[in-house]
């Protein structure tokens, strides 16, 4: 490069980078202070620590969890945050049985095969992860959805006969956008449906099986997720595809449903916990406002990942170490602080989200007695991957408040509208925004590669992004709660 246009080159730069440190708003010296003691560092080793074998996948219930929401307790208390209940400390116990996957073994009978074949586990299978202990040899009846919604003019059962049979069918429902469907479309209600009709499992469809504790252990019902590709070698007997299954169920809502000659052979081992006890683990800086502090905003996001079976470990490193780490920088960004907003914050990393939003909806109806009202409510959930932030907001002055706190940070790539029904596939948000509390979601841009599986580790994990997402939190629900 020539002198004078490295000069010049060099001078755009300088007014460029002026400029940017113009638009940037002055903080006053404390939340300066607050929002460099923000690391990414730190907030990597919570998730190294967090996805390690040592917490055994974090299944909310197990021993691996229990020792994760200890750890997580004893670093509130390091950093100085209140404990929120005088007798249980950091940690909010509730009921949160568990189950845990030993073996499997799932065998592929075609029509006129009789040595059959066996399928490879977390490949070409995988048990859901509630399922009971049993053996079982039996036909597959294709369902399209897996629901019977007679009185909404929808059946995929109808005219079908599963007694003894094992459910095939897809995730999801014939009307994406219509609520009236979200009950049937949870997995809880799926699997009950077909046992209920005589069924001894159901597999579901997925492009790749993924690990899913979210549902009840029900006696003698055995459920699992096949891969698009084995499904395909099955549904040739019938001329077709998943694709072409799901593209007609899709395009036609109307059931499509019909019994194959394939058969199966499935043998699962399991350990199911019936007593099992879940933790949120919650501790908060007391707001400055003498009236105002009863009232308080919540930084969350889920603890729990999906546990450690049939020697397979699901780390859980972005969904959702990486939020939870981000909640923890945020609550040791507040805790240096030499003067708190209005209101008080609470930094509460929930169980139980794998298992349908149990620890954050338990939160909601139990709030602890320092509180008397939810003012509003961030939550992070996969914040570990990416090179930038998505959000969105159920109110209008929350969404003005995070986009202003990015002018300080700049990572933000889109903030929207949060609009209801906010259905079963929610996030911790979820319960929160349902009591009609302000809510906030922020998660990074991905690609969230290895969702439920074994590959998501550390190694996907970037520090700056979390330490970004956390700084933007920060100062957001600090001008929130001093309102």
């Amino acid at each position: 490069m020539k002198r004078r246009t490295l000069v010049a080159f060099l001078l755009v730069c300088a007014l460029v980078s002026l400029s940017a440190a113009q638009d940037k708003p002055v903080l006053p010296p404390d939340l300066a202070k607050g929002l460099a003691a923000i690391q990414g560092t730190a907030a990597y080793g919570y998730v190294k620590q967090l996805s390690s074998p040592a917490f055994a996948g974090r299944l909310t219930g197990s021993d691996g969890y229990t020792a994760a929401a200890k750890w997580a307790a004893a670093l509130y208390k390091q950093w100085g945050l209140k404990p929120v209940d005088a007798k249980t400390g950091y940690l909010q116990p509730y009921p949160s049985p568990y189950t845990i996957i030993k073996s499997a073994e799932l065998t592929l009978f075609l029509p006129g095969d009789s040595a059959g074949k066996k399928l490879e586990a977390n490949k070409e299978y995988l048990p859901l992860l509630f399922s009971d202990s049993g053996r079982i040899e039996a036909g597959l009846i294709f369902a399209g959805w897996g629901i019977s919604a007679p009185d909404l003019g929808y059946d995929d059962y109808a005219g079908l006969d599963v007694k003894g049979k094992i459910v095939l069918c897809f995730r999801g429902q014939p009307a994406p956008r219509d609520p009236r469907f979200q009950h049937h479309d949870e997995h809880r209600t799926r699997m009950k449906t077909a046992q209920d009709k005589g069924a001894l499992g159901l597999f579901y469809i997925y492009p790749e099986p993924i690990s899913n504790p979210n549902g009840d252990w029900l006696k003698d019902f055995l459920p699992a997720m096949i891969s698009e590709k084995t499904a395909d070698t099955i549904l040739k007997e019938a001329g077709t595809t998943s694709a072409d299954l799901k593209k007609i169920l899709q395009t036609f809502k109307k059931p499509l449903s019909f019994a194959l000659q394939s058969k199966v052979r499935y043998t699962v081992e399991s350990e199911h916990h019936a007593d099992g006890v879940g933790y949120n683990v919650a501790g908060y800086v007391e707001g400055s406002d003498p009236v105002l502090r009863k009232e308080v905003v919540v930084i969350g996001g889920h603890f729990d990942h999906d546990g450690f079976h049939m020697g397979f470990l699901f780390p859980g490193a972005d969904d959702n170490a990486s939020g939870s780490a981000t909640v923890m920088e945020i609550g040791r960004a507040y805790s240096t602080l030499a003067r708190q907003p209005k209101r008080s914050v609470v930094f509460v990393l929930f169980g139980g989200e794998e298992m349908g939003l149990q620890g954050s909806t338990y939160f909601v109806e139990h709030v602890p007695a320092p509180f008397t009202k939810i003012d509003g409510m961030f939550n992070f959930d996969m914040t570990g991957e990416g090179d930038g932030a998505w959000g969105s907001a159920s109110v209008d002055g929350l969404k003005a408040a995070v986009e202003k706190a990015d002018k300080s940070v700049g990572i933000l790539r889109g903030m929207s509208k949060m609009s209801g029904p906010v259905g079963v596939r929610g996030s911790d948000f979820a319960p929160f925004y349902e009591k009609g509390a302000a809510t906030a979601m922020i998660g990074s841009n991905g690609p969230h590669l290895a969702y439920h599986a074994v590959g998501d580790t550390i190694y996907r994990i970037n520090p700056e992004i979390m330490a970004d997402i956390a700084k933007v939190a920060f100062l957001s629900s600090f001008d929130w709660a001093n309102r």
